[in-house]
């Protein structure tokens, strides 16, 4: 599932290509992705919007428009689900078949695609107040991240897959960042000392930092067989070196050496969701007994 980063580097494909363009008609092929917007409802407000803005918060993209005899901008709000791509089309081009939304912009089309359609495209900004803290914002302070994880029972890798805990992050890079403060995944949450709180939130802002930098863990796909199309999906970014998937260090790396101490990585399942781990690094039980002798 694309996580922050992913959605980042879109935010900032999308943004110069769609602001100021005006929406001349709404297609909508799959009304489940609106829910609980209607069609009819989604097709009123935005017939004759004019594109303002696009920003993101957490794993969200936020469209700003403004509408005719509207007095103030309304806010859209697009999710990726699991197979969500956004991009615009040229309008003599084929409609994909899992396109679920298009907005008319005039020569292009604005193309929502999911094949699984679990994403969502819809009016109804409500999940966008449950969200905790930007993890790239000031509000994600060592204070308010640690009261977070203070009052939680759940292991600590399952509880930053909380977006009200911190928004945004999600399996990859709670493993990555994880690793990188040598914080065990299956250690409780509320059980971090204030150390470990300060070195996992200096380590989730560099890796989700670095991965905007490099671009993505996905590479980038195209809408056609045919390369060089031109439809942007999530992935590398321009004139990035490299996709930052080779860069992972225990991200899908089960048994491979630790690029550390040279232990082999494993594979645990948190939550119906695969861990990756370095034993060696990330020691359970040496944790707690540290934490038990500073405790005392």
């Amino acid at each position: 599932m694309p996580e922050l980063p992913e959605v980042e580097v879109l935010v900032r494909h999308l943004r110069p290509l769609v602001c100021g363009r005006t929406i001349r008609g709404v297609l909508v092929r799959r009304a489940r992705v609106l829910t609980p917007t209607s069609t009819g409802q989604l097709k009123r407000a935005l017939r004759g919007a004019t594109f303002l803005g696009l920003s993101r918060r957490g794993k969200y993209l936020v469209f700003e428009l403004r509408c005719p005899g509207r007095r103030t901008p309304l806010n859209l709000i697009g999710h990726l689900g699991m197979t969500g791509r956004m991009y615009l089309l040229p309008r003599r081009a084929t409609l994909p078949k899992h396109a679920a939304v298009v907005l008319d912009l005039g020569r292009e089309f604005f193309v929502y695609e999911d094949a699984r359609y679990f994403g969502r495209f819809t009016l109804d900004t409500r999940a966008l107040a449950r969200l905790g803290p930007e993890p790239l914002g000031e509000d994600f302070s060592a204070a308010i991240f640690g009261a977070a994880l203070a009052r939680s029972r759940q292991a600590i890798k399952v509880k930053l897959l909380d977006q009200s805990c911190v928004a945004g992050v999600g399996n990859i890079y709670a493993s990555e960042a994880l690793f990188r403060a040598r914080i065990a995944p299956q250690l409780a949450a509320r059980k971090l000392n204030p150390d470990q709180v300060r070195a996992l939130r200096r380590t989730i802002r560099a890796v989700l930092v670095e991965a905007i930098r490099w671009g993505s863990t996905i590479p980038l796909h195209y809408g056609t067989q045919r390369s060089g199309d031109g439809l942007f999906y999530f992935g590398r970014a321009a004139g990035a070196a490299d996709y930052f998937a080779e860069r992972l260090r225990v991200y899908d790396r089960n048994g491979l050496p630790c690029s550390r101490c040279q232990t082999a990585i494993r594979r645990i399942v948190q939550a119906a969701r695969s861990t990756f781990f370095c034993p060696e690094c990330q020691p359970r039980k040496k944790a707690q007994a540290k934490m038990r002798a500073e405790s005392v």
